[in-house]
């Protein structure tokens, strides 16, 4: 699969995996979960064919690990990101002491006043990491990293969850428990 097309592609399930199922003619689970036959013609039905070696080939590429096939090989989901009512079932986990997130600078004065927000995703998304995050960032406009208090946010009562492809993920983070610098 050509560099061009797998990234088309992987848009695509971004789309019907975390957003839009019914554009691919299927129905995701409460986990998130969708049959890999299901999904495949599914995919076919929306002049989007695609083969088994082509998904495994998305999955196991994927810079962000965005997919993730189940234990036995047979379900599809995405990892983290949803705007569609999924509960993937993470467990809390206890964060690192600083966790960071990619924005853009003409988004500051709103999160200095609101902190993050979950808008219409699930979680507001974090990372331990900064490359990736200022990459997030850039996709809006000039990026700015900002640094979470992850730790004291836990120790005030915030729920943190690790998605399996390293994300973290948490309902809101309050403008007092960010650095802007």
């Amino acid at each position: 699969m050509n560099p061009e097309l797998t990234t088309r592609t992987s848009k695509f399930l971004s789309l019907v995996l975390r957003h839009q199922p019914e554009t691919a003619h299927i129905t995701l689970d409460t986990a998130g979960w969708v049959s890999v036959e299901d999904l495949l013609a599914g995919c076919s039905k929306a002049r989007r064919t695609l083969s088994r070696t082509d998904l495994e080939h998305i999955v196991a590429t994927n810079a962000k690990k965005r997919f993730e096939f189940s234990a036995d090989g047979t379900r599809i989901r995405a990892s983290q990101g949803h705007s569609v009512e999924v509960d993937l079932n993470y467990e809390s986990k206890e964060p690192p002491p600083i966790l960071y997130h990619g924005t853009a600078t003409r988004f500051l004065e709103s999160i200095q006043v609101q902190g993050l927000l979950k808008m219409q995703r699930h979680h507001v998304h974090l990372s331990a990491e900064t490359k990736m995050t200022m990459q997030v960032g850039a996709r809006h406009g000039k990026p700015v990293l900002l640094t979470i208090q992850a730790a004291d946010m836990h120790q005030a009562g915030h729920t943190f969850y690790l998605s399996t492809n390293g994300v973290w993920l948490v309902e809101h983070v309050p403008a007092s428990f960010i650095r802007f610098s």
